[in-house]
């Protein structure tokens, strides 16, 4: 046997849900890097409207993230207690909570700017709002970047009680 099916069903699961992971984890950070270049005072619809999109999948991956994240410490991982023994795990499962509460700003706001938009007029966007959604964003791009680190961290076995990093 070659190719996908010479690998074991058991690590192309454990591997595949890993793999929506990651991906996961891009598409949030991508999605937020593009809400942080479009966002301006007063934009017009196309930008807007892109703002909107973005946001939305934004919230569908950030989802997909947390489903396989959840899936990656109960069944596909290193184990539950590998996980949640590790107070860098807890710190980073506080980061994403934090960076998801901190988008419900942003996120109601392009839910306010699609009911104008259906209207066919443009979203009222002042440059004190485009300038607060600017520094949400900032902090959100911040804390995700600061995910990727515990998780390296984590991998090599920092923060476990009674071992050495590797």
């Amino acid at each position: 046997m070659t190719g996908f099916a010479a690998i074991p069903p058991e690590l192309l699961s454990r591997a595949g849900v890993a793999y929506v992971h990651y991906v996961s984890f891009m598409l949030c950070f991508g999605a937020l890097v593009l809400e942080r270049r479009l966002i301006q005072p007063n934009p017009n619809k196309a930008d807007a409207t892109l703002m909107v999109i973005t946001d939305v999948v934004y919230g569908l991956a950030a989802l997909a993230l947390l489903g396989s994240g959840i899936l990656r410490v109960l069944y596909f991982g290193q184990g539950s207690s590998f996980y949640t023994e590790n107070p860098l795990f807890w710190w980073k499962v506080g980061v994403y909570l934090a960076v998801g509460g901190l988008s419900l700003y942003p996120t109601i706001t392009y839910i306010l700017w699609a009911i104008p938009l259906r209207k066919g007029e443009l979203p009222q966007v002042s440059e004190a709002l485009a300038g607060r959604l600017a520094w949400v964003l900032n902090i959100e791009l911040a804390g995700f970047a600061l995910i990727p680190l515990l998780a390296t961290l984590m991998a090599r076995g920092v923060g476990l009680p009674g071992t050495l990093p590797v």
